[in-house]
């Protein structure tokens, strides 16, 4: 997970309706995000060479009012994956802004108490590359912390062609996290992000995590 503080202005456009941004001591953020779905099911149903692979994202933070409940969720930019078929049940089922293109990843234990990690993506001519190097042990977020912002997200929000929006439920329990000693990304994003979001991410991100990850239930949305 790289983080990168940003203008709000850059991403307001965006905020689907009936949501507002969330913001981490007054500032807004953009995570670009890799990661493996592993033994996927879709209502139950495992589908043959679709139930492992990887995904890139670049998100933002929203949140919304529900009765006397705060939820805070994620709204996703742009989400990469590499099979076509992924990518339209995603588009189908909940709006999302999929996109299938070529991707690979690297996992690498360096040592006992460090680990890299690497996710690609290839736009048009060119590969594009998130890494990070983490060392120690990763640990529970505490309270209030921009690990705990960043990562602890449990409803998703997607704006749809006719103006309303998408609400649905992720459930996961807190993810351990290391803090990156390095990381960076390289490439052009332009392509997919357009300049403006692409000209963030060629800054160093302001913080990145890697996490470990675990069993995760997305619930079918409901439209607001």
């Amino acid at each position: 997970m790289l983080n990168y503080s940003v203008d709000p202005s850059l991403l307001l456009s965006s905020v689907p309706r009936g949501t507002e941004l969330d913001l981490w001591h007054d500032k807004a953020f953009v995570s670009l995000v890799g990661f493996q779905f592993l033994k996927t099911r879709v209502f139950g149903i495992s589908f043959p060479f679709h139930r492992n692979f990887d995904e890139i994202n670049l998100r933002f933070y929203v949140k919304r009012n529900e009765a006397n409940e705060t939820r805070r969720g994620v709204v996703f930019i742009k989400e990469i994956v590499p099979r076509r078929v992924i990518a339209a049940v995603a588009r189908a089922f909940y709006g999302e802004n999929y996109v299938s293109l070529p991707m690979s990843h690297k996992l690498l234990a360096t040592d006992q108490n460090s680990t890299a990690a690497e996710y690609a993506w290839k736009s048009q001519a060119s590969w594009n590359k998130l890494q990070l190097w983490a060392a120690g042990k990763p640990e529970l977020p505490v309270g209030g912390s921009e690990e705990q912002f960043i990562t602890e997200h449990y409803w998703g929000y997607a704006s749809q062609k006719d103006g309303r929006c998408v609400e649905y439920r992720v459930e996961h329990l807190p993810w351990r996290v290391w803090r990156a000693q390095s990381s960076w990304f390289e490439g052009d994003a332009t392509s997919v992000y357009g300049s403006n979001l692409a000209a963030t991410l060629t800054c160093p991100p302001t913080s990145a995590f890697l996490a470990e990850g675990s069993p995760v239930t997305v619930f079918r949305g409901r439209v607001l």
